[in-house]
């Protein structure tokens, strides 16, 4: 293969959906990049988004664009059910992979994954777009120039009023999506609050899940038209977990798609340090106003707001992959963290179902059997 820096990388792109759009437009805005083939069963859409991004080669089945040798990589749009199907095609075909939130429906799809992309050395990138913000990136320096001391306790939340993706759909398909809010919404803040805590180990998980409004048709959303179905509600639409780390620190999780709240879509994040705490609020979306910093000054309580400069979460995470690629050196980025949030999920879900607390490496252990 050609050196990558000098060529011009080739992307096939599979979904028609928000987040294969997503990937779609951010890789025609990088320079060098070319979408070369898009895939989605939609035929009146697959040709819209076609026409819209300039790219020629279209199809109705992804194992067509998969088996295209001229691809550098795969983008993953798709529902979730495809992830693991779609990335270890593409692995095996010689190309890297960029795929949607989460990785795959379990931790052991997704360890097949990393063991695809390491056989392969090809990279594996997720698009956990919202550590790409930057309110969130604002929130790691401070951490990492031990402003807050040791982080001992965090929340991480993302709740909605009206927020069910589609009734009826692949998102609300336990077989297609692996899960409600707490795979949709919280594999995000999990992400969020571990990578601002510097990666601690996650010990113990314990969960519940509740369907109250989904199953009886209330908190749905009404622009997801494609995600739209005659399907039951088989997932959860509420989930909140309580997470114990490595060195004793802890958090708190909670994810909803619809419950009785205020009208609105919001997520943040609160840490609780030795030497001060933070506090992220997001309200649809919003990119001001969002931080907090505690802290002490000349011995009395002072509240710190800075200034942030929003960023693009897609595009971030789609300019990273591609420097990855270009720079030849992907050791350790075969999709572990996204591994590693799967077990989380999977761990979460195990302790909803047996109602009990429950060790990652119990589940890991369920895995290898």
């Amino acid at each position: 293969m050609q050196n990558l820096d000098s060529k011009t990388l080739r992307v096939g792109v599979v979904g028609l959906g928000y987040a294969g759009e997503q990937h779609l437009k951010n890789f025609v805005r990088v320079p060098n990049v070319e979408a070369v083939a898009l895939a989605g069963l939609e035929e009146g859409r697959l040709r819209e988004l076609g026409g819209r991004y300039g790219v020629r080669n279209l199809y109705r089945s992804w194992e067509e664009l998969v088996a295209r040798d001229d691809l550098d990589a795969v983008s993953i749009g798709a529902p979730n059910h495809l992830h693991a199907p779609i990335a270890i095609a593409a692995l095996k075909g010689g190309k890297h992979v960029l795929c949607e939130k989460p990785l795959a429906r379990t931790g052991a799809e997704a360890e097949g994954i990393v063991r695809a992309a390491k056989e392969a050395d090809r990279a594996v990138h997720i698009a956990f777009t919202q550590r790409e913000r930057g309110d969130v990136q604002a929130l790691k320096r401070h951490v990492e120039e031990g402003n807050l001391g040791r982080i001992y306790h965090a929340k991480a939340t993302w709740m909605r009023r009206n927020g069910i993706p589609g009734m009826g759909g692949w998102f609300t398909s336990k077989e297609m999506a692996g899960g409600g809010p707490l795979i949709d919404l919280g594999v995000h803040m999990i992400d969020m609050a571990l990578y601002l805590m510097d990666e601690p180990e996650v010990e113990t998980v314990s969960c519940a899940t509740y369907a109250e409004l989904g199953p009886r048709g209330r908190g749905g959303r009404t622009d997801f038209g494609l995600m739209q179905g005659d399907s039951p509600y088989e997932v959860e639409d509420l989930a909140t977990a309580f997470i114990r780390l490595a060195g004793g620190a802890t958090l708190n999780l909670e994810a909803g798609w619809a419950v009785y709240r205020e009208s609105s879509d919001d997520f943040g994040v609160t840490l609780y340090g030795t030497d001060g705490g933070a506090e992220m609020k997001v309200k649809n979306y919003g990119t001001r106003d969002t931080v907090r910093i505690y802290t002490d000054v000349a011995g009395v309580p002072a509240v710190v707001t800075p200034e942030i400069e929003p960023r693009e979460g897609h595009l971030a995470v789609v300019r990273r992959f591609v420097e990855t690629i270009r720079s030849g050196d992907w050791a350790g980025q075969f999709g572990e963290d996204g591994l590693r949030r799967a077990r989380i999920i999977d761990a979460c879900y195990a302790s909803a179902l047996e109602n009990r607390e429950v060790s990652l490496t119990d589940v890991a252990g369920r895995e290898a059997v």
